[in-house]
């Protein structure tokens, strides 16, 4: 079941939308119809609709008490302060397949014997665009990373858990795309190292070379 949002029309753009902001509102924009519909609605009344749907699922929009159901399309972050400057969604049907960008999850990697020997695991995609019908939007898709062991393994595409219905919008995306690596941090602090005493002993002996230079 979606989430619903009211959301009210407005006529304010461009600078004016600054206003709108500092008044606890964030302006948004609906696509899909004839025209795109400008959008206002409370700050923390969206933020919380928003958290409760997840940004990769259906919500049921209340535009000027007319019911819509969409999917959010993007999202305006501020670097600074991380709050959320504007909103687009995309009008869609309960029936119509759409397409969304769904977040990749890692389980199970702190049971591994990949995690017992403190290796790490690195993430390589963390997102992934699927097509599914609105109900059958997945929040998050899962790989299982319990029985990594090695800094030879590794997860791919072809290991994530696609629920009933959902499938990869991308049809020429390879199964071997790497989601995530396994790394040992400690090799890898060993190599930095070995590559510090090695900068450190070249520039000793240019500067010991340079000094005899200069002696003679």
């Amino acid at each position: 079941m979606s989430k619903q949002l009211v959301l009210e029309k407005r006529t304010e753009q461009g600078k004016k939308l600054k206003a709108l902001r500092r008044n606890g509102q964030i302006p948004s924009v609906v696509y899909g119809g004839t025209e795109p519909v400008l959008t206002v609605s409370e700050y923390n009344v969206t933020e919380k609709a928003l958290l409760d749907a997840g940004y990769h699922s259906s919500l049921e929009l209340m535009i000027a008490g007319a019911p819509q159901l969409a999917i959010v399309k993007n999202i305006a972050i501020d670097p600074v302060s991380r709050r959320i400057l504007s909103i687009e969604f995309q009008a869609i049907s309960a029936d119509e397949v759409v397409e969304a960008t769904t977040p990749i999850k890692v389980t199970g990697f702190d049971g591994s014997e990949a995690a017992k020997l403190h290796y790490v695991i690195l993430p390589v995609l963390e997102e992934v665009d699927v097509k599914a019908k609105p109900s059958d939007l997945p929040e998050e898709l899962t790989v299982d990373g319990s029985g990594l062991s090695s800094t030879e393994d590794k997860l791919t595409l072809g290991d994530l858990k696609l629920p009933e219905g959902v499938e990869l919008a991308d049809k020429e995306l390879e199964l071997s795309t790497v989601i995530a690596n396994v790394y040992d941090p400690a090799a890898e602090a060993a190599a930095r190292e070995a590559e510090d005493a090695k900068a450190d002993a070249g520039e000793a002996e240019a500067k010991s070379e340079e000094d005899g230079a200069k002696s003679e």
